[in-house]
């Protein structure tokens, strides 16, 4: 195990010559080395058995720049928060798939889905996602996002104290090893009420971190997220509520600002909404109650 986080990290960073550079008077300018996080292209495809009864046919359903590490979980949790899987048998199979690239990373990940899930390629096209131009407004995008969830949040009975919420902030830092190199990644991590971090996955992307969070979930059979919450290091964006609705958290935690439309949803299902989380003061936009 030791040894595979060793070649995952690797993977996650790049060094590069660099010039250090001071401002100000008597500064001066050095050659040193830094370490970036690594951005690199996914392919996720999708095997599946067609609906009219003929062989298994390929779709390639998504491309995303991400931090490599955690690939298949990334392509099963987006998988289910698009709501194309509900369940970890839904998937028969996942891995990468194809030869390598020339620095050695392969970015195709195929899964492979279980002969009797039927697939509806029409749910891929993101309805919720808008532009000024489209016509859509916040509430359609809302009521888009409720044919993908499939549990109770409003019922969710989890409470937990203000001064554990005020610790999070801190235990995501220390469990973010690649941030730590390089200070460039996002990071999600999953809470139980006594704030005690039970994962944490670190991405480029917001929305990846929180993909791989979920299909780790998922790879554990262990969905919905009852009782528990999520811990974003940036913004809580319409796209990250919408992603930990359709898994079943009760609770969003955002060390930055929320958007408006995270806060109609989170108020719609019945979520609770942390924003501008510190150690020593956070706003709660959605469902305070739960906060002891």
């Amino acid at each position: 195990m030791s040894n595979l986080r060793e070649i995952v990290h690797r993977q996650s960073v790049r060094q590069f010559g660099i010039q250090r550079i001071g401002v100000g008077a008597g500064s001066s300018a050095s050659a040193d080395t830094d370490v970036v996080a690594t951005e690199e292209p996914l392919e996720i495809r999708l095997g599946y058995s067609r609906p009219d009864g003929g062989q298994r046919t390929e779709q390639s359903i998504s491309i995303t720049m991400r931090t490599p590490g955690n690939d298949e979980e990334l392509a099963l949790g987006f998988l289910f928060t698009e709501a194309i899987i509900a369940k970890r048998e839904d998937v028969a199979s996942v891995g990468p798939c194809g030869p390598p690239a020339e620095n050695g990373l392969i970015n195709v990940v195929r899964v492979e889905l279980a002969d009797d899930v039927a697939v509806d390629l029409d749910r891929l096209e993101r309805h919720f996602y808008t532009s000024s131009s489209c016509g859509v407004c916040g509430k359609a995008s809302i009521e888009a996002v409720s044919v993908q969830g499939r549990f109770d949040l409003h019922a969710d009975g989890m409470t937990i104290g203000r001064d554990v919420i005020a610790s999070l902030p801190e235990k995501l830092v220390a469990a973010q090893s690649v941030f730590a190199e390089t200070g460039g990644l996002h990071a999600s991590g999953l809470f139980d009420a006594r704030g005690e971090i039970a994962a944490v996955r670190e991405d480029v992307g917001r929305h990846n971190a929180l993909d791989k969070l979920v299909g780790s979930r998922l790879k554990m059979d262990a969905l919905p997220l009852t009782g528990l919450g999520i811990i974003v290091s940036g913004r809580a964006s319409f796209e990250l509520m919408q992603k930990a609705m359709v898994a079943g958290c009760p609770l969003v935690a955002a060390v930055g600002a929320p958007s408006s439309l995270a806060v109609e949803l989170a108020a719609e299902f019945g979520m609770t909404l942390i924003g501008f989380l510190k150690r020593d003061r956070f706003n709660a936009y959605a469902r305070p109650d739960r906060i002891a």
